[in-house]
């Protein structure tokens, strides 16, 4: 199956930087490029991508407007986010436009096509770490008093533990360690709270996690050996 990737970027040597590297990749192809957010937006009409890298400062539309108009619709792509700095105002406001995860501009080559794999085959680009630095930056939001109960009530017993494991940034790996289960359980679990949920991936989910009340950021846990 080849993965059809629009480049989003308005500097031009960004762009053919990526695509080099991109059309070295049997599996992947590049369907289009865009310099700002609007023509992102008419080229994901037309083009229908799996994935667009979509950088965040652009002229007319930025990235995150054209990310919440992408995501926004049906069938919509996986968007990750190009950035220069971790968790910047810019990315914490686009994954809750439903992007599905970021990357450093400085990334590897080998890891940007790891993560573009990982995006299209349905799974958030959103290691622990990153999610523990975005519980950070939830800690500086308002949360809720309550949790959204007619949400939690969606979701059995087992699956808020494990959603609540989720926010706080451990991987399936930990959960089934933390709870006794096998990764393919938690796995599944996770599968049907998303589905329940109707959440694209783990990224949303933390993100709600936080915006329901679900957990609140002074009730973190950090695993033991993180």
């Amino acid at each position: 199956m080849t993965i059809r990737v629009l480049i989003v970027d308005d500097d031009t040597l960004i762009r053919t930087g990526l695509r080099l590297i991109l059309d070295t990749q049997p599996d992947l192809e590049v369907v289009g490029e865009a310099g700002d957010g609007a023509v992102a937006v008419a080229q994901v009409r037309a083009l229908r991508p799996d994935v667009v890298l979509m950088d965040v400062q652009m002229p007319r539309v930025d990235g995150l407007q054209a990310t919440a108009e992408i995501t926004g619709t049906a069938g919509a792509p996986r968007v990750i986010i190009l950035t220069t700095f971790e968790l910047d105002e810019y990315v914490f406001q686009a994954l809750r436009s439903g992007a599905s995860g970021f990357l450093l501009k400085r990334t590897p080559a080998e890891e940007l096509v790891a993560a573009i794999r990982t995006v299209a085959g349905g799974e958030a680009l959103l290691a622990p770490s990153v999610t523990r630095r975005l519980i950070e930056a939830f800690a500086a939001q308002p949360a809720p008093h309550h949790p959204d109960q007619a949400l939690l009530g969606e979701l059995t017993a087992r699956e808020l533990e494990i959603w609540r494991h989720i926010a706080r940034g451990l991987s399936n790996a930990e959960i089934a360690e933390a709870l006794f289960l096998s990764t393919l359980t938690v796995k599944t679990h996770v599968t049907n709270l998303l589905t329940k949920l109707r959440l694209r991936d783990r990224t949303q989910a933390v993100v709600l996690a936080y915006e329901s009340g679900l957990v609140t950021p002074g009730a973190l846990e950090t695993p033991s050996g993180s």
